[in-house]
């Protein structure tokens, strides 16, 4: 499950990783502050977008471990 979560931040912080390198390759600009910032948004864009979702996921999981924790009583 908690792969299951973290993955679409891991993604569109990847994503945006590979796209600043390919950037600072091609330009040949190496600023250290240049490769943090536009994964911060990225993975923030990704938390707003896919936060719905997860919290579906979350409540789904959490109410099937209490409904399993009640049938082992």
């Amino acid at each position: 499950m908690t792969v299951l979560l973290s993955a679409p931040m891991l993604v569109f912080g990847l994503v945006a990783g590979l796209v600043v390198s390919i950037f600072q390759a091609v330009t040949q600009i190496h600023e250290m502050t240049l490769t943090f910032i536009p994964k911060i948004v990225a993975v923030i864009v990704a938390l707003v977008l896919f936060m719905p979702w997860m919290l579906a996921q979350l409540t789904a999981y959490t109410t099937n471990l209490y409904l399993s924790a009640a049938r082992l009583h």
